[in-house]
This record gives C-alpha cells, sequence and structure tokens, in this order.
C-alpha cells in the first residue's frame, strides 16, 4: 500500500504505514520492527505506506515484491495449533459458545473511501468493510470474491469477469457489473482526486484519460450484462489481478456515494464481511458481522472494537481489555523471555514490509548522487538497529523484502557502512564540502513531543560521521501523507519511522512503483530511462527465472543511485489471548478477521 502509500507501521508518540499501503506499509498493527505500509501506504501502496514505530504505546500502522524461490510462500503467522491450512478453512457449522466480540487496538484512518485509501491503517478497516473482484486466500493465492470466475484473451489484454448472483451489498442489493464500471469510473475521475488510480487502475484502456480530463467514461471496462464484466487492459501484464485486490478497485454503491456526499463514510453501504457499526474519532470504530455475506468462511466474530485510546496497550492487554496486542520495544525482552508467562501467547509475524530514508533528488543537497550514496555509506544501520530496536528487525541492504515469495538477490551489493568512502564522496560531489549544503530539514512523524530514538540516533549519526546538522520537523499522519502525494513534494528528507507494505506479493509493487519515472507513489523524484525499459520488461515476461533477473539489475541500480537510505525489514510481536482461534496475520494487508473466532 503506498506508504501506499502501503502500512506504516504503528504506535509511539506517533500514528504510522503500504499508502498504497504506505506502511506506500498502514495495517491496523502495533510494529516492533507498518506496516504498511504504507503502508504501503501500505494501498498501494494498498498499495499502503506504512509508518513504523517501536515504542510501548500502540498506534496506526500504514502500502511489493519480487520472486524468491527459498521462499514458496510468504510467511503468515497463526496459532501453532493452527497452522496456516493447504486449503481454506471450513467455517463451524455453528456459532461458536460464547460472546464474539473481539477487542483490538486500532488508530484513526485518514479515509475510509476505498478509491482514496493509499494507507495501511486506512486499509486495515477498507478491505474489512468492501471488496472486490479478486483477493487473497491464506497463501497469498489470487482467489475470486465478488467474481466467482474470469477469462483472459488469448494475447493477454481482455479479462472477462463473472460475477457471483449471491452477492449483495450489506443492505441487501444485488451488485452488478454496472456497479463495478461506475465504481472503476469513479475512482479514474480526476475530481475524484485519488491518489492511487494511476498505479493501480491506470492499466485500464481509458482510465488514464479520465485522469487528465480528457474522458467521461473509462472505455476498457464494459457492461456485457448484469453479471459479466469486461476490462480492457493497453498491453498485457503479468500482475494484473494483483492489482485487482487492492481497494481502489472495490466496488461502491453508487446510490450510497451520491446520497451520502462528502460524509458518505460515515454509513458506508459496502461488500465485504463485516459492517462499519460506530466509529468516534480518537476512540473507537467497531466494524460487526454481516450477516449476508457471501463467500467462505462465513465471519463467526459478532463485533470487533478498535480501540483508538486508553493508554498503554500492554497494560490494556494484560488487565483483559484487549484480546490482542502489539508488542513495543519497553516489553520485547519480558515477552520474549521463554520464562514469562506471556511468551507463550506471543506470535512473531516477518512483515513484507520495509522502512529507509527517502531523499528527494529533485532538492539539493540530494540532486547529487554521490551525496545520496553518502548519506548510505554514513549512516551506522546495523548499531541503529542494535541499540534502538533491540535486534528485534533485521538491517535492509536492499528493498525488496526477503519473505517476498518467488525472489531473491543474493549477489546484491549494498552501500554499508563505511564513513570514510561517504566523507570521499562529499568531496567528489559538486558541493564539495558540507559546509556548501544548504539547510537540510528531516519530515518526520510527530505531534510536536519529544523526537522518536531512531530519529535521533539518524541525526546524531549524520553529524558525527559527516559534519552535517539536520533539523527535525514533525508532522501528523494525515498531513505527512499528504505532503508526499503532492506532485511537487515539498519534503527534502523523510521516513525513518515510516515505510511500505505490500500491497501484492510481486516485486512489482517495490520496484517498479516506487521507482519509475513519474510513478504517483515515486515520491524521491526519481528517474532512470534504463530503469524503465528493464520495468517494462519484467511486465509482461511470463518466464519466472528471466523476470527475476531483470528485477535484480533494477534493485542494484536503485542501490547504487541511491534514492533512499534502506533503514530495517519490518517484523511484528504479537500477544493473543489463548481463546482467540484461528489468529490469521498475514505479512501484508488483506482481509484476515473473518477466519476469527473466540473459544472462551
Amino acid at each position: 500500500m503506498p506508504l501506499h502509500v502501503r502500512e506504516e507501521l504503528r504506535w509511539e508518540k506517533v500514528t504510522l504505514f503500504r499508502e498504497s499501503r504506505w506502511i506506500p506499509l498502514i495495517a491496523v498493527v502495533l510494529l516492533i520492527c507498518l506496516g504498511a505500509v504504507c503502508v504501503l501506504g501500505v494501498v498501494g501502496g494498498t498499495t499502503f505506506l506504512v509508518p513504523l514505530s517501536r515504542t510501548e504505546e500502540a498506534g496506526p500502522v500504514a502500502g511489493a515484491g519480487g520472486p524468491n524461490e527459498s521462499n514458496a510462500a510468504p510467511p503468515t503467522q497463526t496459532r501453532e495449533a493452527v497452522e496456516t491450512p493447504k486449503e481454506e478453512p471450513e467455517s463451524p457449522t455453528a456459532l461458536p459458545t460464547g460472546e464474539q466480540v473481539l477487542n483490538v487496538p486500532g488508530g484513526d484512518p485518514p479515509t475510509l473511501d476505498p478509491h482514496l485509501s493509499g494507507d495501511a491503517t486506512s486499509a486495515e478497516y477498507v478491505v474489512e468493510i468492501f471488496s472486490g473482484l479478486v483477493t487473497f486466500d491464506r497463501e497469498l493465492e489470487i482467489v475470486p470474491d465478488l467474481a466467482e470466475s474470469w477469462e483472459v484473451s488469448d494475447d493477454g489484454t481482455v479479462y472477462t469477469f463473472f460475477l457471483r448472483q449471491d452477492a449483495r451489498f450489506h443492505n441487501g442489493k444485488p451488485v452488478r457489473a454496472q456497479d463495478f464500471k461506475w465504481s472503476v469510473e469513479r475512482a479514474c475521475d480526476f475530481r475524484t482526486r485519488s491518489t492511487t488510480a494511476d498505479t493501480y487502475l491506470g492499466d485500464i484502456v481509458g482510465c488514464r484519460d479520465m485522469l487528465r480530463g480528457n474522458a467521461n467514461q473509462v472505455e476498457g471496462v464494459q457492461v456485457v450484462d448484469d453479471y459479466t464484466l469486461e476490462i480492457t487492459i493497453d498491453q498485457p501484464r503479468v500482475y494484473f489481478l494483483a492489482k485487482l485486490t487492492y481497494p481502489t478497485a472495490y466496488v461502491l454503491d453508487q446510490e450510497n456515494v451520491e446520497r451520502g456526499g462528502r460524509t458518505w463514510t460515515d454509513n458506508p453501504n459496502g461488500t465485504g464481511p463485516f459492517k462499519l457499526a460506530e466509529f468516534r474519532f480518537g476512540e473507537l470504530i467497531a466494524l460487526e458481522r454481516n450477516e449476508n455475506y457471501y463467500r467462505d468462511p462465513k465471519p463467526q466474530l459478532e463485533r470487533i472494537n478498535f480501540v483508538l485510546s486508553g493508554g498503554s496497550r500492554m497494560v490494556m492487554y494484560e488487565q483483559g481489555e484487549l484480546d490482542m496486542t502489539a508488542v513495543g520495544l519497553n516489553d520485547i525482552e519480558r515477552v520474549t523471555d521463554p520464562t514469562n508467562p506471556l511468551n507463550s501467547e506471543l506470535l512473531t509475524v516477518e512483515s513484507m514490509g520495509i522502512f529507509y530514508i527517502g531523499l528527494n533528488v529533485e532538492q539539493p543537497p540530494f540532486d547529487d548522487m554521490k551525496v545520496r550514496q553518502a548519506f548510505n555509506y554514513a549512516l551506522d544501520r546495523q548499531r541503529i538497529i542494535d541499540v534502538v530496536y533491540k535486534e528485534t528487525v533485521p538491517v535492509a541492504w536492499g528493498i525488496v523484502p526477503p519473505t517476498m515469495p518467488n525472489y531473491e538477490n543474493p549477489d546484491l551489493k549494498p552501500l554499508e557502512y563505511d564513513p570514510e568512502k561517504a566523507q570521499e564522496l562529499i568531496a567528489e560531489s559538486k558541493y564539495g564540502d558540507v559546509s556548501e549544503f544548504p539547510d537540510i530539514t528531516f519530515h518526520a512523524l510527530g505531534a510536536g513531543g519529544a523526537t522518536g530514538r531512531v530519529i535521533e540516533a539518524i541525526v546524531a549519526s549524520y553529524e558525527e560521521n559527516l559534519g552535517v546538522q539536520v533539523e527535525v520537523q514533525q508532522t501528523d499522519w494525515a498531513t505527512f501523507l499528504s505532503d508526499l502525494n503532492r506532485p511537487d513534494n515539498p519534503n527534502q528528507m523523510w521516513g525513518g519511522e515510516a515505510g511500505w507494505i505490500a500491497d501484492y506479493p510481486d516485486p512489482h509493487d517495490f520496484l517498479d512503483i516506487l521507482f519509475r519515472c513519474g510513478s504517483f507513489q515515486n515520491h524521491t523524484g526519481y528517474c532512470n530511462p534504463e530503469v524503465d525499459e528493464l520495468l517494462d520488461q519484467a511486465a509482461s515476461e511470463e518466464d519466472r527465472e528471466r523476470r527475476e533477473a531483470l528485477y535484480r539489475q533494477v534493485e542494484q541500480i536503485a542501490i547504487e543511485e541511491a534514492p533512499w537510505v534502506p533503514l530495517f525489514f519490518e517484523v511484528e510481536y504479537w500477544l493473543i489471548k489463548p481463546y482467540v482461534m484461528d489468529a490469521y496475520l498475514p505479512p501484508m494487508v488483506v482481509p484476515k478477521y473473518q477466519y476469527y473466532y473466540l473459544e472462551r
């Protein structure tokens, strides 16, 4: 989700985010490492941008991948007694006994509009309330959702979807092909101001014409009959179906949106397994079971309470006020201690998310590649991980998370810690010396309080190794995302506690969406025609090994030209009460609560 954008991790002093699920990572999870990503986004990109945070307090999380033979499937976590099944689990024949109300920590979403969602925090709710043509199962394989089947033309450009005839909106209205056409055209309408439509729907013939104001419909979406939809894309793309899992492609009820006006999401008429029951900003978001949900497994939980306030999440968990919570750095050592009673309730999830520092290549001094490289060499990432994160997350020397299925890049040459090399590069740059740099501002998540420990460590490392004074400017999550999504991104340097979480398990969601010239989620302004040419080849390459090789080249070039300083790959630590059954914790933002049930 675009940080996407893409989760967005979560809770410290700030709310964190693949937009496209800004991790481009924002899922609603407490991270220790959005993410989400991000998320992402996050939804991205989602894709969801994800600000990830690492403290005692819980907060929001925010926006994708590559091929890896050693990882046949991405790691998803469930309680050990219920390993991730090879097939979809059967729903219980009768509701479990006892109250089916789940209490979990949550974060305030920037939006509940799927077409505007671009962070993991928003996506966490959106994917439960709404749905689209296709989705992911627990193995992160694409499966039918509102479409019960589909066909693809021989040339790979025309997708014909056959809709479920038993699918209904929450109010009982049938879902028709016309609803999808209207929804795609709303997302692609420039007046909707979606920051994710170009990324996830732009391959559809006519979408970009609407986004530019040059058409009043999307030519590539045609209604064959009430239950048959035809979508034509501009050229074969092996990842197109995966893009349709992103919230921007979800179906909306036209009457609900138009009658509700700007506040239609206060009472959304979705199609997902849960309905919005209550939303008190800063206090509570409650979802209730959709009794008419069309797909198995049917949701067993009667209600999910996402608690947005209340103090320490760990204290609330230990007092029984929360049934699940992410663990922050202040508590990680005691919960990982095998002699501590809480250890038996701990689950660890290696997410498909990355945290990084973004460098705006259109603003000095980062318009010089050697300066960007120097900022990579000058940062002692391993020390930050060891001291600040207590060795709970792995250093990111590359871009694509190691949990990405069917992708690995063992020969990647990273820009590892070398302060002497960093100083040499500054001397070779057009600036010659750091005294010739303009003022440097690091944009970080926050609300004007004390700066987070990771940001303090980053700033100190640059001062020690480069003699550079970096000023930190804190920004709330919604403003942070808004600024990044501006065509003239005003941020000079940003991140640290924000990142990207996968929208779908494919290297395209990281390398193409985040580094292609002109991509809406390419917030650094980086552009290399050679990279674009390699990405174009990978888009239609069906041979997995050749496609993987192309993405390896792209990743190496992006590392060498350094629009990012990668920091670490996301890991989440969760405590889950023993009576929470089938607690599915996926490595990206996907619908999951329909699997849960309680046995007190």
